[in-house]
């Protein structure tokens, strides 16, 4: 109210308090349409023309980069398996099935191994490296049970200078 309670005039803005809400924004799936025209010429009828289609992580796939990194994220970063990201898509009445999405990620690890491959070279390059073996199990396919495998990881020291590398 800008009247003043006391005399009636009106008050004068002489500063103010902000303050500041942490909120939750649950993400959505979206579908992108890209809608490319095409064009032909009204004479000979035979030469047609349409623009090319943007580069896509996955040659005729329908996931985005957004999703391919969401997924990937979601699996590796927050450690969710992938039925229980198919139970989320499904909130959200998406069918996408856990195989789809193992067949994405193993895209994107072909993807992303020359990526890998530069950041180990450069990682070897380092005058002190850690490493890790972390035992798995793994599926024995045919012996119906499983065996014991490895995972290697490796990083760079903290007082290394340069970025830090994790590979």
């Amino acid at each position: 109210e800008l009247g003043c309670p006391c005399c009636g005039q009106e008050r004068t803005k002489f500063g103010e308090e902000t303050s500041e809400q942490l909120e939750f924004v649950p993400a959505s799936l979206l579908v992108i349409e890209h809608v490319r025209f095409k064009y032909v010429c009204r004479h000979c009828q035979e030469q047609v023309a349409v623009a090319e289609k943007p580069p896509q992580p996955i040659e005729k796939g329908i996931p985005g980069p957004g999703l391919l990194a969401a997924t990937i994220t979601s699996k590796y970063g927050d450690h969710l398996p992938l039925y229980r990201l198919e139970q989320i898509a499904a909130r959200q009445q998406v069918a996408l099935s856990r195989s789809t999405m193992s067949e994405w990620i193993g895209r994107m690890g072909f993807a992303l191994q020359p990526l890998a491959d530069r950041l180990a070279e450069m990682l070897k390059q380092r005058q002190v490296l850690h490493a890790d073996e972390t035992p798995v199990k793994q599926l024995d396919p045919g012996a119906g049970k499983t065996k014991r495998a490895y995972l290697w990881s490796y990083r760079s020291n903290d007082l290394d200078s340069g970025p830090p590398i994790v590979v």
